[in-house]
């Protein structure tokens, strides 16, 4: 059984009609999974994160200002690329509740896993700062939980946005319990991720060169990424999937199809099965052409479910 949990608050983070990460998003993903073949998901309303659970990953400085800032009506701005609209601190609330429930979910032995689909995305937020459409850490905060409520010794990250996860890797970097794998586009935003970047021996980034493809990417994830992981033996495995490494998305420059994120969710599920008792729970970050988006969302959750 896989759960999947969302909430209709997701839908009211309005950054404005001409930014990519817009609820239309989430509203192509749960049209994509409202079908004959995902009747079976276990659909779950996402909590609130509480303070506590935000608290083990941002300052109390970072979390009140996400609160101060939302605006009673219009849009704040928080930097470039980052708005806040009035339903936009209940959206993050709940999406990184979403990750913590699935959590609990996974350890109580409820269910093993879930997918969560919920906006804002997460993988930028730093401790302090958000960033590239992201106010709080969802991936960060879900990994934290587990560690503290729960005790686990080695929890993996697998991020395969086409942007590094600059958030992740600097909440964790001096986190053994907490590896970190990423494969993304270099050069391109957040200009982090480089592949000498080790933290305390537990952050692997594995950089794609613009253009790069289906061969690149599956070499990256079996020669490097993979192993590593199999290696550390994770006791819970965490998926940020984001899907605009798709050659139809316009923010970068990749050129992975479906195909390929069937292929490494397959990977990861059977890597979870080997090590984590099959407990794995995966959270939306990027993904901007709508098509492509539920496209890749779709074959993402069937092999969740397999």
């Amino acid at each position: 059984m896989l759960r999947l949990y969302t909430h209709s608050a997701c839908l009211q983070h309005d950054p404005g009609p001409e930014h990519p990460e817009s609820p239309a998003r989430l509203q192509a993903v749960l049209r994509a999974l409202d079908h004959d073949r995902f009747a079976a998901l276990d659909r779950i309303e996402a909590p609130r994160a509480s303070r506590e659970q935000l608290l083990r990953v941002h300052s109390a400085a970072h979390v009140e200002r996400i609160f101060a800032d939302a605006p009673a009506s219009g849009r704040h701005r928080l930097d470039a690329d980052t708005l806040m609209s009035p339903g936009s601190a209940e959206a993050a609330l709940r999406a990184a509740g979403a990750l913590c429930a699935a959590v609990d979910s996974a350890l109580s032995g409820a269910c093993d896993r879930s997918f969560c689909a919920v906006r804002p995305p997460g993988h930028h937020a730093t401790a302090e700062q958000a960033m590239g459409f992201c106010l709080f850490n969802n991936v960060a905060v879900a990994a934290a939980h587990a560690l503290a409520v729960y005790g686990l010794k080695r929890i993996a990250i697998a991020d395969f946005d086409v942007h590094h996860g600059n958030g992740t890797q600097a909440i964790f970097e001096h986190e053994p319990r907490v590896l970190y794998v990423s494969s993304h586009q270099s050069p391109l935003y957040p200009e982090t991720g480089a592949e000498s970047e080790h933290g305390v021996g537990n952050i692997v980034n594995a950089t794609l060169s613009p253009g790069a493809g289906s061969y690149e990417f599956r070499e990256l994830w079996n020669s490097l990424l993979l192993p590593r992981m199999r290696a550390f033996k994770p006791q819970l495995v965490l998926v940020s999937a984001g899907f605009d490494a798709h050659r139809d998305d316009p923010v970068a420059n990749l050129r992975l199809g479906t195909e390929d994120y069937a292929w490494i969710t397959g990977q990861l599920v059977e890597l979870a099965r080997a090590h984590a008792g099959g407990r794995i729970v995966s959270v939306l970050e990027g993904g901007y052409n709508l098509a492509a988006l539920s496209a890749s969302a779709a074959a993402h959750v069937s092999e969740l479910m397999v």
